[in-house]
């Protein structure tokens, strides 16, 4: 009866010890702004804007200049005109700052979207191969490893690069 008693206990023990290794989650980490910088699409996407940028920084050097040339051609004008022509200039002028300004903030804006619009579905690509990988490796959890201050458990980087092919 003893006996019985030990190994019912042993067996409770086992099943416990079990339990308490089966409750410990796995986590890995892994460097997104690694892969993502390093991932011929992103490589692509960020010549993309780029050449849009320069576009726009083109567009808007021109417009400045014009601006520039416009505002010393009426400054050097201004006593020869009536005043009427000064008034008019002036709103022109304004009017094309305005419109400088304008241009600047849309572009900035255009550029952002942009960025999202092509890095959205990079990082999707880059997320479903991290489940991929975290999940046939076994663990529960990955963490971007980014921010990590500590991480001394397996890194799952190397293993999503080749998985996306590169």
């Amino acid at each position: 009866m003893k006996q019985i008693k030990t190994l019912l206990i042993a067996a409770l023990l086992i099943v416990a010890a079990n339990q308490t290794t089966n409750a410990q989650a796995k986590t890995a980490h892994v460097d997104v702004s690694e892969i993502m910088s390093k991932m011929p699409a992103m490589l692509e996407a960020q010549k993309q804007l780029e050449t849009l940028s320069a576009s726009y920084d083109a567009d808007y050097k021109k417009m400045a200049e014009e601006f520039q040339a416009k505002l010393k051609k009426y400054d050097a004008e201004a006593s020869t005109v009536s005043e009427a022509i000064n008034g008019e200039r002036q709103k022109e002028v304004s009017d094309m700052q305005k419109r400088i300004q304008e241009f600047g903030q849309n572009a900035q804006k255009e550029l952002q979207q942009k960025q999202e619009d092509i890095t959205k579905p990079i990082y999707e690509k880059v997320k479903t191969s991290i489940q991929k990988v975290g999940k046939a490796k076994g663990f529960q959890y990955v963490i971007d490893g980014s921010t990590l201050l500590l991480a001394d458990g397996p890194n799952l980087t190397t293993d999503v690069k080749k998985d996306l092919g590169f």
